[in-house]
């Protein structure tokens, strides 16, 4: 080489270098974006479950509660919106348009109803009911509607308004100064929240409650008691939002002994504990923000409490039971309810006349009294250590007074009471039980005696009982004769099966996700649901008559009398209050999906018509856009590297920092890959036995259809055959890689380190040179692999989608190699999809290592 052919290549290495630091910034900056998208993805279908649950009415919630959700939602949507046009190059311009449509038709529903307006600081209790919950907040509004309407016992008192809240924030310029403090404080960082709790205490207890505000508390306080003087009171905090889904359990003040003299402070310090560091943290990781909350309270007469407790009008931990639990202590419930103290049990089994079925009375040493030297510890006295808390008359009337309240409410109930010195028993609180809920996975119980049982252990999408006769379904085809209450049994969930939600009596598939497309419209249509149900086809007769228990995750043979207690009416019961009318109308622009299939002409931007839609259309195009993003990065050769081995597949790797080691020219091989991920899944697709050796065994119909799609497809969706490149993006413990053949594409997205709640594995399979059927065969068999490596997989049409998620990094590594292997041995394996027993023998030859 010349001098000046030396010079001129290290003028032109200068200029480059650069150059490809920009670019690495700019992909790097648009993978930002796409991992974004995905993230919002996942908490979008979270908030879509979340206000399913609300929409079955059996909840106090206010307003607050619908517009953070709404907020939260379109927030999420547009943050996909904007993710997908800043990969794509703003190919979908009309998309944020789309969404402004669609949140300018949600802010008119919420703004139709007009915010309380309420001037009054105070009600009579007698005035409380629960359409005052946006006023009173969840507990006072439960106080009066169990007092009102319920004619449950409850101690005197007055309710004190969000109206009194408002108007202490208002002065003083004490609103501005807690927004200003509450910028401060970081959910990352604990510290910051105490700092910034301990800020506000401070401010708030140098601001005096305006004279308005006191002398009505002062006025409501002399009304309502007979000894003003001598009254002790509790003031309890009745947040908005409190005992409603998001319980706020424990995260607020009570105080206990108040008197007259008392009550300003005793406001302040219940209405600071809205800013406690653990409120600030629950609202931060709910997405309640400040603005959206406010503050009443329940202002009610001490109980001089004999005996206290908590009585759950369904057991607590298994809702199959009909049986009550009630807890007892002497004193104060706070030691039951803490569990301080191991308190006294009963069981009570419902009928004509009740029973109780356990009674265990333990030793009780302690009790917490509160008396006009207020709050204490005391012993229990000898002779009533071990003496029960309550006679028989006691436990039976708290077991009405929990039945009574579980049909007002139409849910079971968890419920404090208090047992005074003369004998009487006082509620103080009711809200809605936390069961061990059927979607955690399941039961703890046995399977029903005496009943046939063909399959246990699936997950549970929707919840309920079910039972009819079963209906076979591999594809739409078999969905055109349903009939009204038949079951469907199906290998995959699609949400194609929309089609026939309001006629089926339950679902149950082989796979699927709780999180997936089909598992939020049967939870919006109500259909009990079961997924992940293994051997689900081949257990299940067509025709037969089966019930679904979609409580424990099992199905029998022909109906079960002990369930059908639980059947419960398919129709979704909206609690008839105004906010559940307008939580409706929200949902409705939120939850229903449209788009249903990707092939049909209506799948397009300017088609989406609710929040549900926009996800899906985004989340079926990113991955496309992806590809397009890679493709530009690769081109640039000088921020990628040519990967150098034994591959069916050329594979571009863009190092974003750790992954690649000693780099020195524009090729690498296996020995210099850093990636924890990468270099599982290059050990599993460097495998000798995964690779033919010679002609590899091709079936001639296989072929024939391979060759006779591609002919007859027109010039338009032959132009859908994706480029042969595929690549890597990864870092030390990042690998999102996407390979590309023919007209199939795979992508692997996967986290793999020493953190296990980081730790997952999110794949993607799409696409084929076959017929229709072929193509589902694939994936089908694919699905059922991940599925019997622990995988969570989902299957629509020609495409599957698979989880594997928060597993230590020697699993992951193992998982990550295993579908190493799989991407090697599923090229051209459409071809061999002769039938449907293809499906499982392919599948059983690779979990046996026989992978040809």
């Amino acid at each position: 080489m010349g001098l000046r052919n030396f010079l001129d290549s290290l003028i032109r290495r200068k200029k480059e270098q650069p150059e490809s630091e920009a670019l690495l910034r700019s992909f790097r900056l648009q993978y930002m974006h796409f991992k974004d998208l995905l993230l919002s993805n996942a908490e979008l279908g979270t908030i879509m479950a979340e206000i399913d649950e609300k929409l079955r009415g059996s909840n106090l919630f206010s307003m607050s509660e619908i517009r953070a959700l709404a907020t939260r939602s379109v927030f999420h949507t547009m943050r996909m919106v904007t993710a997908l046009n800043a990969i794509s190059g703003n190919r979908y311009a009309v998309l944020p348009e789309m969404v402004e449509h669609i949140n300018s038709r949600i802010t008119g529903i919420l703004d139709s109803k007009p915010q309380p307006a309420i001037r009054d600081y105070t009600f009579t209790m007698d005035a409380v009911d629960k359409d005052l919950v946006d006023v009173v907040g969840g507990k006072c509004a439960n106080l009066g509607e169990m007092r009102n309407r319920a004619s449950i016992p409850t101690p005197p008192g007055f309710a004190i308004t969000t109206a009194a809240y408002e108007a202490f924030l208002n002065s003083k310029g004490l609103r501005d100064e807690i927004l200003k403090l509450l910028r401060e404080a970081r959910p990352d960082a604990p510290a910051s929240v105490v700092s910034v709790s301990e800020a506000i205490y401070r401010t708030i207890d140098g601001v005096a409650v305006p004279d308005d505000v006191m002398q009505a508390l002062l006025q409501a306080w002399d009304s309502t008691f007979d000894d003003p003087a001598g009254t002790r009171a509790a003031l309890r905090s009745s947040a908005i939002s409190e005992d409603g889904i998001l319980s706020f359990s424990g995260q607020y003040r009570t105080i206990l002994g108040v008197r007259r003299d008392s009550l300003e402070s005793a406001f302040r310090e219940v209405l600071a504990s809205l800013f406690s560091p653990r409120a600030i943290t629950y609202r931060i990781h709910h997405g309640v923000s400040f603005e959206q909350c406010a503050m009443g309270m329940a202002c009610i007469r001490m109980v001089d409490a004999a005996a206290s407790g908590i009585v759950f009008s369904r057991h607590p931990v298994n809702p199959l039971s009909d049986e009550m639990v009630l807890n007892a202590v002497w004193g104060l419930g706070a030691y039951a309810v803490d569990g301080i103290i191991e308190p006294d049990t009963w069981q009570i089994k419902p009928g004509d006349p009740p029973s109780i079925t356990l009674r265990n009375i333990a030793d009780k040493p302690v009790r917490l009294v509160s008396d006009a030297s207020g709050k204490h510890e005391e012993s229990v006295p000898d002779h009533l250590r071990r003496a029960p808390c309550l006679e028989p008359h006691h436990v039976f009337e708290l077991a009405d007074i929990a039945a009574r309240l579980e049909a007002h409410y139409h849910h079971p109930q968890d419920i404090e009471w208090a047992l005074d010195a003369d004998g009487r028993i006082l509620i103080l609180q009711s809200r809605p039980m936390r069961l061990a809920h059927a979607h955690h996975g399941g039961l703890a119980t046995q399977a029903i005696e005496g009943a046939q049982l063909i399959l246990e252990g699936a997950e549970i999408a929707c919840s309920g009982i079910g039972t009819g006769p079963a209906v076979l379904a591999e594809g739409l085809t078999d969905l055109a004769d349903f009939p009204e209450g038949g079951i469907l049994v199906a290998p995959h969930s699609l949400p194609n099966y929309v089609l026939v939600m309001n006629r089926a009596q339950a679902i149950v598939t082989e796979a699927g996700s709780i999180t997936g497309h089909m598992a939020s419209l049967a939870r919006e249509f109500n259909v009990p649901t079961l997924l992940n149900a293994k051997g689900a086809v081949s257990l299940i007769a067509a025709g037969g008559r089966i019930t679904v228990d979609a409580i424990t995750g099992r199905v029998y043979a022909g109906e079960v009398p002990e369930l059908m207690a639980f059947k419960s009416s398919r129709s979704v019961r909206v609690a008839d209050t105004p906010v559940h009318a307008v939580l409706r109308q929200v949902a409705d622009q939120i939850i229903p999906l449209h788009l249903l299939d990707p092939k049909s002409p209506v799948f397009k931007p300017d088609s989406c018509t609710t929040l549900h839609d926009v996800m899906r259309f985004v989340h079926e195009l990113c991955y496309t856009e992806m590809f397009r993003i890679s493709d530009r990065a690769s081109d640039a050769g000088s921020v990628s590297c040519q990967l150098k081995a034994k591959l069916p597949i050329d594979l571009h790797l863009i190092d974003l920092g750790g992954g690649l080691k000693d780099v020195d020219g524009p090729y690498v091989y296996p020995d210099q890959i850093t990636s924890e991920p990468l270099a599982a899944l290059l050990s599993g697709m460097l495998r000798p036995d995964v690779h033919v050796r010679g002609p590899r065994p091709v079936d001639v119909g296989g072929f024939l259809s391979v060759m006779s799609q591609h002919m007859l497809e027109p010039p338009t969706v032959q132009a859908q055959r994706f480029g042969e490149r595929s690549y890597g993006i990864i870092s030390d413990k990042y690998l999102n890689f996407s390979s590309r053949v023919g007209y199939h594409y795979s992508v692997v997205d996967a986290y793999c380190g020493e953190t296990v709640s980081k730790n997952y594995i999110t794949f993607q399979f799409k696409g084929g040179a076959a017929d229709e059927i072929r193509r589902e065969r694939r994936v089908r068999c694919i699905a059922l692999i991940l599925d019997r490596l622990g995988f969570a997989t989902e299957v629509r049409g020609d495409m599957t989608q698979a989880k594997f998620q928060k597993y230590s990094l020697t699993e992951t590594a193992e998982r990550l190699d295993q579908l190493g292997r799989l991407l090697i041995v599923t090229r051209q394996m459409d071809m061999l999809m002769t039938s449907e027993n293809a499906v499982k023998v392919m599948a059983d030859n690779f979990m046996s290592g026989v992978y040809h």
